[in-house]
C-alpha cells in the first residue's frame, strides 16, 4: 500500500522542474498550460528566478503545484496501490489535484489566488511566524497563550515533527514567544522569512474571499483519501474537501497527526512527489523505521519507472 505525499511553500528553489520539462515533453506541457491558465511567465520564474521572485507566495504557490503534478503524472502508473494521500499546506491542493478532487487549471488559479489573498492579508495586518525547535507541544502552546496579549496574537501553525513546531501571529507577539521558548528550554526558536501570520486568525481575510472563489469551482470526491491538514482525517467527499481547504489558511497544519493517521492504515512505501526532501525528513523523524522516496528530479523520476 502506497502514500503519496506532496511539499508545500518553503520546498520551491530556483531551477526547480527545470530538468523535467527538459526531459520530458508531458512536464514541458504542463508548465505551458499553467502559463496559458495564469498569463504569467512561471516557468522563468521558477527556472531562472530571482529567488525574491519565486519566493513571493503568489508565485511559490503554483510553481510548486505544477512541478508536484508534473511528476505525479509521470509516474503515477508506476506508484503501485495508492491508498492515501496527504499535502502540506499548499501541498493537500497538490493532493486533490492527484485524486482528481480538482482538475489541473481550476487549482492552478486556486492556488494563485490563494497565494495573493494570504500576501495582502499580510499586507493588511503584518505578522510572521517563527520555528521552536526542542519544546513538547504543550510547552509551545502555553508559550503562545502567554504571549499573546492587548490584541495580539500567536498560536501554533505547523505541528511538523515531535519538537518541531512553527508558530504565527502578530510580530511583537511572535517575538514575545519566542523570548519565552528560550526561557522554556527550547534548543532554537528562531524567526522565519514569510510575508505574513500564515495558519493563523491574521489570515481570516484571506479565508473568506478563498471561500468565496472556491464557491464557483466544481469538487469531485478524490479517487483516493486526501488526509486533510486541519482534522488529521481521510476526506472522502468533494465538498467536505472544500471547506476544508479554506478553513486550513487559520487553522494549524496538524502534519504529526496527519502522519500518524496514514501510518495507522497499515501503508507500506511513501512518496515525496515535487521539490525537495522535507515531507521525507519530517517522515523520518515522526517514525524513525519510515522512509519517503523522494521524486522530483528528472533522474529520480527515471528511476522509479524505468525509463
Amino acid at each position: 500500500m502506497v502514500a503519496l505525499l506532496f511539499p508545500g511553500q518553503g520546498s520551491q528553489f530556483v531551477g526547480m522542474g527545470r530538468d523535467l520539462a527538459e526531459r520530458f515533453p508531458a512536464a514541458r506541457e504542463l508548465w505551458r498550460e499553467a502559463e496559458d491558465v495564469l498569463g504569467v511567465p512561471l516557468s522563468r520564474i521558477a527556472w531562472e528566478g530571482p529567488e525574491e521572485e519565486l519566493t513571493a507566495t503568489h508565485n511559490a504557490q503554483p510553481a510548486i503545484l505544477v512541478h508536484s503534478i508534473a511528476v505525479y503524472r509521470l509516474v503515477a502508473e508506476s506508484l503501485g496501490d495508492v491508498q492515501v494521500a496527504a499535502g502540506h499546506s499548499l501541498g493537500e491542493f497538490s493532493a486533490h489535484v492527484a485524486a482528481g478532487t480538482l482538475d489541473f487549471a481550476t487549482a492552478v488559479k486556486a492556488v494563485r489566488r490563494r497565494g495573493e489573498l494570504m500576501y495582502r492579508s499580510g499586507e493588511a495586518r503584518p505578522g510572521t511566524m517563527a520555528a521552536v525547535l526542542g519544546l513538547a507541544d504543550e510547552d509551545v502552546e502555553r508559550v503562545c497563550r502567554e504571549a499573546s496579549v492587548a490584541g495580539e496574537e500567536c498560536v501554533p501553525a505547523n505541528y511538523n515533527a515531535p519538537g518541531q513546531v512553527v508558530i504565527s501571529g502578530d510580530v511583537a507577539a511572535v517575538e514575545r514567544a519566542i523570548e519565552l521558548a528560550r526561557a522554556a528550554g527550547a534548543r532554537r526558536a528562531l524567526r522565519l522569512n514569510v510575508s505574513g501570520a500564515f495558519h493563523s486568525p491574521l489570515m481570516a481575510p484571506a479565508e473568506r474571499e478563498l471561500a468565496a472563489h472556491l464557491a464557483s469551482i466544481r469538487f469531485s470526491d478524490p479517487r483516493f483519501p486526501v488526509v486533510s491538514n486541519v482534522t488529521a482525517e481521510p476526506v472522502r467527499d468533494g465538498a467536505a474537501a472544500r471547506d476544508l481547504l479554506i478553513r486550513q489558511l487559520t487553522a494549524p497544519v496538524r502534519w504529526v497527526a496527519s502522519m500518524r493517521t496514514i501510518l495507522s492504515s497499515g501503508v507500506e512505501r511513501f512518496f515525496e512527489l515535487g521539490p525537495g526532501s522535507v515531507l521525507s525528513g519530517l517522515l523520518k523523524r515522526i517514525d524513525g523505521t519510515k522512509r519517503a522516496q523522494t521524486v522530483g528530479t528528472a533522474n529520480e523520476v527515471e528511476a522509479l519507472i524505468g525509463a
